[in-house]
Parts: structure tokens; C-alpha cells; sequence
């Protein structure tokens, strides 16, 4: 048992090393010309306008259904007027960016990973390499900077839509103007919860890139290896969202922003 388990250490470490050298190659390439500008608009395309209308709903779901059950505790305690505040604050800072990537992590990572395993795994990557052009900084690059392009603006589309849930909310058992609303919203935020909040989301867009190229990229075993570098893609991408997140909690506390 405890060689099995030290096997299976091994390759975990065997596996972030090769995340790691596949990253490195990453910042190698994406300086070098020439750029692939056509195909960076296109995937800008796919992850983020494909992705709008699942992740706008899902905000405008998450705000409404955080007012209406946050209304009865700040009632029980007098504070049914800071509702708009602490809804504001809750939504911008922590719960739409790691939400919105989550989404972002299970259908751009399982879509990049399952189109590059599926291109590895019939030798399109490899008939690519033979005929001069460059795999890498075609399919991956252009990938990953889309991802890390798209994700901050989804994020942002995600805290406004998610807020404006939140008016709706607000006014299904109580009486709030737009104007109110919005004045308590933006009298609320600081500039210490909205640039944390959207730095983090780069980050996040570029592990998702990262892990769905590197898992689609790096494909074996036919059919069923383009599966599972899809779900593997979403675990780990996954999984590194909530990481990512708590070194940047982290920083900002060691900052002063929060």
C-alpha cells in the first residue's frame, strides 16, 4: 500500500512538472511571430459569446436567489436596509468571478480539452507539425489567451447582470427605487473590492486555458483518452480556480484592500 501510494506521488509531481514546463513553453511562444490573430478572434468568439447566455443567466439567478434569502436574517436583526450593500458586496468581491469560472472551468476547459484530444488522437496535431505550421502557437496560444481575455469579461458582465438580479430581489417583498438601489449598491463597493475582483478573474481565465490545452494537447488512448482529458480538464481547472482564489484573498488581505 504505502508503494502504491508513493507511485502515485510520484506522478502527481510528474504531472505538475510537466503543467509546468508546458506553461513555460506557453511564454516562450506567445512573443514569437507570427501571431494568429484570425484564429485568437475566433476562439474569443466560442469561450466568450458561447458562454454568454449560460453565464448570464446563472448571475441573474445567483443575485435574485442571495436577496430573497438574505432578507429574513437581516430582518430578524433591524438591517433590512443594508440588504443592497451586503448583496453588492457579497456578489462583486467573491461569489459571480468564482462562480462565473467555474462555469467557465467545466465548459471551456471540457470543450478545449475534448477538441485538442480528439485533434491528438487522429493525427491532425501531428499532420500540422509535418506540414510547417506551428501546433502550438496555433491551437494552444490562441486558446489560452482567449481564455484569459473572455473570462474577466464574462466575470463583469456576470457582476452586473447578478446585481441588477439583486434589484429584482429586493423589490419582490419590499419597495426599492432604481435610483436607491443603485446609490446604496455603488455607495457600498470601494475600489478595494472591484480591482482584486477583476484581477483574480485573468488568472482564472488563463488556468482554464492552461489546463484544457495541456490535457487536450497531450491526449493518449483514442476515444477514451479524449474523454478523460476532458474530465480532467474540468477537475483540475476546477480545482485551481478555488486555489487561485484563496492566494488572492490572501494577497489582498496582506494588501489592505479588503
Amino acid at each position: 500500500m504505502l508503494k502504491t501510494f508513493q507511485i502515485e506521488q510520484n506522478e502527481f509531481l510528474k504531472e505538475i512538472g510537466n503543467i509546468a514546463r508546458f506553461t513555460g513553453k506557453f511564454f516562450r511562444t506567445v512573443i514569437k511571430p507570427k501571431q494568429e490573430y484570425k484564429e485568437f478572434l475566433n476562439q474569443c468568439f466560442w469561450i466568450g459569446f458561447k458562454t454568454l447566455t449560460l453565464v448570464g443567466i446563472t448571475a441573474f439567478i445567483m443575485g435574485l436567489v442571495l436577496t430573497i434569502q438574505s432578507r429574513p436574517t437581516l430582518v430578524e436583526f433591524g438591517a433590512e436596509s443594508m440588504l443592497p450593500a451586503m448583496v453588492s458586496v457579497s456578489l462583486i468581491r467573491e461569489i459571480a468571478p468564482v462562480i462565473t469560472a467555474l462555469i467557465c472551468a467545466g465548459k471551456i476547459g471540457s470543450g478545449i480539452g475534448a477538441e485538442l484530444g480528439s485533434m491528438r488522437v487522429t493525427e491532425q496535431i501531428d499532420a500540422m507539425e509535418v506540414s510547417g505550421t506551428n501546433p502550438f502557437k496555433y491551437l494552444v496560444v490562441t486558446r489560452v489567451m482567449a481564455a484569459t481575455l473572455m473570462v474577466p469579461v464574462l466575470s463583469s458582465l456576470a457582476n452586473a447582470i447578478s446585481l441588477y438580479g439583486g434589484y429584482l430581489g429586493v423589490n419582490i417583498r419590499g419597495s426599492v427605487s432604481w435610483n436607491l438601489y443603485w446609490f446604496q449598491v455603488f455607495d457600498a463597493l470601494s475600489f478595494g473590492d472591484l480591482l482584486p475582483a477583476i484581477v483574480k478573474t485573468f488568472f482564472f481565465g488563463f488556468a482554464i486555458g492552461i489546463i484544457g490545452c495541456y490535457m487536450g494537447y497531450y491526449s493518449k488512448k483514442g476515444t477514451e483518452g479524449v474523454g478523460r482529458s476532458a474530465t480532467t480538464a474540468v477537475i483540475v481547472a476546477s480545482l485551481l480556480v478555488f486555489i487561485l482564489d484563496l492566494i488572492a484573498v490572501q494577497v489582498t488581505d496582506l494588501l489592505g484592500l479588503t
